[in-house]
């Protein structure tokens, strides 16, 4: 199992991507390809006494910043650390790859590297959601695709139940479209427009509507909605975790669920391997925990399980 990760990317990079790897490899032995500026890298990892035969360096003179438009300098930095591992996937030397570094660069790599899985109208990138029962649930989409067409709505369900169930491990995966109402017929025309899609798919066990209120109840287990609602929500629950932290409840057994740092970061889903995007101030825990997502997604042969089910819905 190889995995690629953009040692540059993120606020506190490399020094807690460094951090992350050894956090990684004190429990788990796959090959980590660790993508970034050699000169800095080496001097970090023996800084903090870290050699592994699993550890394989790979130098990236550039980097791609985080106000950069992210097709002009995936073109123009063709030796960044986003680029390179890109093209390490494509040529398949590496099994994932994970940045938390320019977000639309990782976004338009995604899509132009490796491409999207066939019959898939648009990947989408999801949040996991702590649920007060002590569950988790997923909301998807949380901000890849602003506007959205029910038919797109109506596969982000299949993609995020898949998730839930091969991820998640949840397995019976409840699907609700988030609305301003719970009857059938309610909101706005998307809303109105996707909901019998939702209803008559065979693929997922659609409950109806969910309204805001549900969104941390077990009501259901996959919400989907529109990456515009779904990233109000996100950065609304990310708030919520800051607020409660200032409270000092930030370990709270419910808050303390919020924090970014527990789950590493997204994947994006529809695409042909795994890609995952963390947030810009990962620490060395997110790192580790991106890295960990990324072996299971390679362990469940997530991507061609989902190349599976797209197979047989066309």
């Amino acid at each position: 199992m190889n995995i690629g990760i953009d040692m540059m990317g993120g606020d506190f990079a490399p020094l807690e991507a460094v951090k992350g790897v050894q956090q990684y490899l004190s429990n788990a032995q796959n090959n980590l390809f660790c993508i970034g500026d050699a000169t800095q890298l080496e001097v970090l990892f023996q800084q903090h006494g870290i050699a592994s035969p699993f550890l394989h360096l790979i130098h990236a003179p550039e980097v791609i910043g985080y106000h950069e438009h992210p097709t002009k300098a995936l073109k123009e930095k063709p030796n960044s650390s986003i680029a390179i591992g890109f093209r390490y996937l494509a040529e398949g030397k590496i099994d994932a790859f994970l940045s938390a570094g320019n977000t639309g660069a990782m976004l338009v790599g995604a899509m132009f590297s490796i491409k999207p899985i066939k019959g898939v109208l648009r990947p989408t990138i999801a949040s996991l959601l702590p649920k007060l029962n002590g569950k988790t649930g997923i909301l998807v989409d949380v901000g890849l695709n602003a506007d959205c067409k029910p038919e797109q709505l109506n596969q982000f369900a299949i993609l995020g139940n898949l998730y839930a169930k091969h991820i998640l491990n949840i397995d019976a995966p409840t699907v609700g479209l988030l609305n301003v109402g719970e009857e059938e017929g309610k909101g706005n025309l998307l809303a109105q427009a996707t909901y019998p899609l939702l209803k008559e798919n065979t693929h997922v066990h659609f409950i109806g509507n969910v309204e805001g209120r549900d969104v941390f109840n077990d009501k259901a287990d996959v919400i989907v909605c529109d990456g515009f609602t779904g990233n109000v929500i996100l950065k609304t629950a990310e708030a919520m975790y800051e607020a409660a932290a200032h409270q000092g409840l930030g370990n709270d057994s419910f808050f303390g669920r919020f924090h970014f740092e527990n789950y590493g970061g997204t994947p994006v889903l529809g695409v042909n391997k795994p890609v995952i995007i963390g947030h810009g101030i990962s620490n060395a825990k997110a790192f580790s925990n991106m890295i960990a997502l990324a072996e299971k997604m390679i362990d469940t042969q997530f991507c061609e399980i989902i190349t599976s089910n797209f197979a047989n819905i066309l």
